[in-house]
């Protein structure tokens, strides 16, 4: 019955291969931009998920998302040191100079200043050159992407120079950063050598990096800092979700990805559904003479949930293949980097076309069953 089932499905090969594209579509649609939309929201945190010496970032009080900060003043760092359950606590700088290369190309850019001493937050992937380096006077380290940006065409070289607002830098190392949500170059340098970039303020003093004792957990010492500080202190997980949570509430990224979304899931359910349920009404005949023989409902039904299984495992097989060739082509090149096929969307969405497949066999298993035998007897 197997067979017979399979040859039912494929006798008429337009049909079929509508049936299995309109499924591979769905996936195809679904899992590019579910993966998509999270590669972009994963940007927003970047820079956060790339510090990975601390696990307390701390903040002004008013602070919603990384972009958006509020000096501290220098007494605040003093302060979370003497928190109890505090290792360390040291300072980082955040700005957005204009970087201008000695053939006059600008952008703008994305600079933190680390504590001198410790160098906390350094990039650890680096292409050329060592993050140490930036002990050296005047010397910053650039994202790969950035001095593409910056130097279009040309290899990778350091001890090219840079100015930051009319400061003159060297760049001693070129780092694999996280992609941030702007296409700016990501710069990490000194913070005795990052002030100088921005304009005399009194307090220049962006976030306080921290990591608490052993045996004191990141949650607790983000509430002991607050309680003693009044700052507002956050784990890197939870930093980074802030973020995420204010670009989804306040940009319109959802809305614009959640339309795509929902178009992939209409023609799946859509689509894929009304041609299943045409073709088993098309092919009662066929149903009506194998009752008459003798076939038990039981069976019936096990032939139409194998021919919607089959259409739609095929369907998400090659939807599936589509997206990871999408994803391995652009995620070599800059501009998409780190936007990858993530195993989640694969499983989201299979669970959908499940549920497609399902609906459909539904729909179609109710005309077989309350078939009449006597309909192959019909003109």
């Amino acid at each position: 019955m197997n067979m017979v089932a399979w040859k039912m499905l494929t006798h008429e090969r337009a049909k079929y291969l509508g049936l299995v594209f309109a499924i591979a579509f769905s996936t195809f649609l679904l899992e590019n931009q579910t993966s998509i939309f999270a590669g972009i929201l994963k940007r927003t945190a970047s820079q956060i998920l790339d510090v990975t010496d601390a696990e307390v970032w701390v903040m002004d009080p008013s602070t919603q998302y990384f972009e958006e900060t509020k000096a501290l003043r220098d007494t605040a760092l003093t302060r979370v040191r003497g928190v109890p359950g505090t290792a360390w606590a040291v300072r980082l700088f955040k700005g957005i100079p204009v970087a201008r290369t000695e053939t006059g190309r600008f952008a703008q850019s994305i600079v933190l200043g680390l504590d001198d001493a410790t160098l906390v937050g350094a990039p650890r992937k680096m292409v050329l050159g060592t993050w140490d380096r930036l002990r050296e006077p005047d010397s910053v380290v650039i994202d790969r992407a950035g001095y593409l940006l910056l130097y279009p065409g040309q290899p990778l070289q350091l001890g090219r120079r840079l100015e930051l607002n009319d400061h003159a830098v060297t760049i001693v190392g070129i780092s694999e950063a996280g992609a941030p949500f702007a296409s700016f170059p990501v710069i990490h340098t000194r913070y005795s050598t990052a002030t100088r970039f921005q304009g005399l303020e009194r307090n220049q003093m962006a976030f306080i990096l921290a990591r608490p004792t052993p045996g004191t957990s990141a949650e607790a010492l983000c509430t002991s800092i607050h309680a003693a500080t009044g700052l507002r202190a956050r784990t890197s997980a939870e930093f980074a979700w802030d973020c995420i949570r204010y670009y989804l509430k306040n940009t319109g990224i959802p809305v614009n990805f959640g339309i795509t979304i929902a178009i992939a899931l209409i023609v799946g359910t859509v689509v894929a559904g009304q041609t299943f349920y045409l073709f088993t009404v098309e092919n009662l005949r066929q149903f009506g003479t194998l009752k008459a023989i003798g076939i038990p409902n039981r069976r019936l039904m096990a032939m139409v949930l194998l021919q919607g299984a089959a259409v739609g495992a095929i369907g998400f097989a090659l939807g599936t293949g589509m997206a990871a060739v999408f994803f391995d082509v652009f995620r070599q090149q800059v501009a998409t980097r780190g936007i990858i096929l993530m195993w989640q969307s694969v499983a989201l969405t299979g669970g959908c076309m499940v549920f497609v497949v399902v609906l459909a066999s539904v729909l179609s298993l109710r005309r077989v069953l309350v078939l009449e035998p006597a309909i192959v007897f019909r003109a």
